[in-house]
């Protein structure tokens, strides 16, 4: 019997051992309780407790930790029933609110975001609801951090996971957008078309314009050469007038002899015209043009306006 003692020494050590020497691992902390009430938080390390008086109440996750929000049905504000679940990440900042001011932790942050999920999301409408989830997610942050302060908890984010409307919904939502997508395509190929036929009127236009300027240069040409047809015209005009005037008969005869030319042309283009008759007088024009040539080398000299060529006698028609 004498070996008991030894080995319940051994033992006793043992216990006051491992019940006052503790070690907290990183990322974690624990709470100590004497005879039941809170004391101290002890932090990542090796701490040692009184023997018998003090013990470990609350071992408390201090890493960031991912909840998930069970999925649930949810009535939108224009009364259509829609599918959501979230995910919530939280931090415990103060370890013994965490472990001595709420009842399971995790399981009342589920329920808090639930319960804010279903109110958030009740109070807009479906395109609401599936056009502004950061608006969502902002709104539940705020509400659910406010109301997990006072457990020294930080929620860090939380996120819409899934949103999944009715059947139906979805059909008549597709349907929307494949009408929208082609309403735009229409719009698009018009507005290519407006284009198109603006780029052609343009083009028309400076055509025109360059048409018109075309036809300005070619009429300014016709002007200057027709001035100066009647520039020639004036001076050899002037110099039969001076004939006249020293009372040369030639130079009446060169009027009369142009004009007859003149008139016997215009019949003989005639269309209309298939038989020319020609004078029996009209050989005798040939010696007064020679006499009228003779005026001008009288007049002019080396100056004076070549003579007017002399058409030929036409020939009797059938």
């Amino acid at each position: 019997m004498s070996y008991l003692v030894p080995l319940a020494l051994v033992a006793l050590a043992i216990f006051v051992v491992v019940n006052v020497i503790k070690i907290v691992p990183q990322g974690r902390e624990f709470t100590v309780e004497r005879f039941g009430r809170y004391t101290r938080t002890l932090k990542p390390g090796i701490s040692i407790l009184t023997p018998f008086v003090e013990s470990i109440g609350r071992r408390v996750n201090m890493m960031e930790q991912v909840l998930d929000v069970p999925q649930q049905e949810v009535i939108t504000k224009d009364n259509v029933s829609v599918k959501v679940d979230a995910i919530v990440f939280i931090q415990v900042m103060d370890a013994a609110a965490a472990a001595y001011r709420v009842d399971n932790l995790i399981y009342a942050i589920t329920q808090l975001a639930q319960t804010n999920l279903r109110t958030v999301v009740g109070s807009m409408e479906l395109d609401e609801v599936l056009s502004q989830r950061d608006a969502i997610n902002t709104r539940l942050l705020s509400t659910i951090d406010h109301a997990t302060g006072p457990w020294g908890v930080k929620v860090a984010r939380i996120e819409i996971k899934d949103l999944t409307p009715p059947a139906d919904i979805t059909n008549a939502m597709a349907r929307q957008m494949k009408a929208e997508r082609e309403r735009r395509a229409v719009i698009t190929e018009a507005e290519g078309e407006k284009q198109a036929q603006i780029a052609r009127a343009e083009g028309q236009k400076q055509s025109a314009i360059l048409q018109a300027e075309g036809r300005r240069e070619a009429a300014f040409r016709d002007a200057e050469a027709r001035e100066r047809e009647a520039e020639a015209e004036a001076k050899a005009t002037a110099f039969v007038s001076e004939a006249i005037s020293k009372g040369d008969v030639n130079a009446i005869n060169y009027f009369v002899a142009q004009k007859y030319v003149e008139a016997f042309a215009e019949l003989a283009k005639s269309p209309q015209q298939k038989t020319v008759i020609v004078p029996a007088d009209f050989a005798g024009l040939t010696g007064t043009v020679a006499g009228v040539a003779q005026l001008v080398k009288t007049l002019g000299g080396d100056d004076a306006p070549s003579r007017p060529a002399v058409p030929p006698t036409p020939k009797r028609g059938a």
